[in-house]
């Protein structure tokens, strides 16, 4: 029976999906062990980043000799705060790996067919091109550019983002989509603004993702945040930043008694800006953010060229003189309708749209 390498590897692609976002500055990688064409064992990258999706998949009590062993990247071969996967892959009695990304980490990055040559276990590439950005976002962290950063908005028929008379533009099965986006997410950019206006949790509402709460950047420059707002009743399992240029006053003094950290900073008006804001999100061990924001704020970024993709969800229904923009919707309108994500939401469209 021939054997179908690229199915086993979409298999590890949908297991790195799962903690996508939640392993700091490790990548979230998919491993999957199959012998005589069935799996028989599985894992993915742990949160925080450790233990690895290889030690995940191996640490049983189980017969793995002569196992192909598929995973989304090449397994590292270098002592760090854990011993190499290649220990324990060698030690299991693998056959074959196959992989898709190379690391680039130094420590490891093409070194892995030359580490277990002694060991007479092959290595094979094979490159997916159903997910060929996946490890966008990690390998940014090695360089001094900003963070990946990604964006969503919801508009109408009519590309109108604001219902004078209803809190939602879309359906209800396109703000469960929002949730499962913002599970693969470190963290959410948002506005204090879009947030006091409609009261915004931003986190993940879907059963078997409650845990998944991406932490949440909000800019207030001027620090109209209202103090009554439901985020602030759970701030145990994740962490909230306010970013604003006012450094003393009794709302600031309440803020960090709840246990948000405050972000200072002069001006968000210039590109330059948004860089130096985002260099220093970075430091924090972030590398994915979601911008959920007004559209304001939304179109600096997009101008700025600081967007990688952008998620938008069109209802079916115009909003006409029930809707309305801050902004002149030709923005919008300019946005190229492409690259359509193939899922049933009830009439609603979603795009995922490539912008730089």
């Amino acid at each position: 029976m021939k054997t179908n390498h690229n199915r086993y590897l979409k298999i590890a692609f949908n297991l790195a999906k799962i903690n996508l976002g939640k392993t700091g500055l490790n990548p979230s990688v998919g491993c999957v062990i199959v012998k005589n064409n069935s799996v028989i064992s599985s894992g993915y990258t742990s949160l925080n980043g450790r233990p690895h999706a290889e030690f995940n998949a191996l640490n049983f009590k189980q017969n793995f000799k002569s196992s192909d062993l598929y995973v989304t990247m090449e397994p590292c071969t270098h002592y760090g705060l854990t011993p190499p996967c290649t220990n324990i892959i060698s030690r299991k009695g693998i056959k074959r790996i196959f992989f898709s990304f190379y690391d680039n980490d130094k420590r490891t990055a093409k070194k892995i067919k030359l580490k277990l040559k002694k060991k007479k276990i092959k290595v094979y590439r094979i490159l997916d091109k159903d997910f060929h950005n996946f490890y966008q976002s990690y390998f940014l962290i090695k360089d001094k550019s900003i963070p990946y950063i990604d964006a969503k908005i919801a508009t109408s028929k009519d590309y109108l983002t604001i219902n004078k008379k209803n809190k939602w533009i879309t359906n209800s099965l396109s703000r469960n989509r929002v949730h499962l986006i913002r599970s693969e997410y470190d963290a959410i950019i948002s506005t204090s603004k879009s947030i006091n206006k409609d009261n915004s949790l931003l986190n993940c509402r879907l059963n078997g993702f409650r845990n998944n709460k991406p932490d949440l950047i909000i800019v207030d420059l001027k620090l109209k945040i209202n103090t009554n707002l439901d985020l602030f009743n759970d701030l145990r399992k994740r962490k909230i930043f306010v970013v604003t240029s006012v450094s003393k006053s009794k709302k600031i003094s309440y803020l960090r008694k709840l246990g948000i950290k405050i972000i200072l900073i002069n001006s968000l008006d210039h590109r330059k800006d948004f860089i130096n804001l985002f260099r220093i999100l970075k430091k924090y061990a972030y590398n994915r953010f979601l911008v959920e924001s007004g559209l304001i704020f939304l179109e600096k970024l997009i101008k700025e060229k600081l967007i990688y993709n952008l998620y938008l969800f069109q209802s079916s229904y115009n909003l006409g003189k029930n809707g309305y923009n801050n902004t002149p919707n030709k923005f919008l309108k300019k946005i190229k309708l492409n690259n359509k994500i193939k899922i049933n939401l009830n009439g609603d469209k979603l795009y995922k749209i490539r912008l730089k």
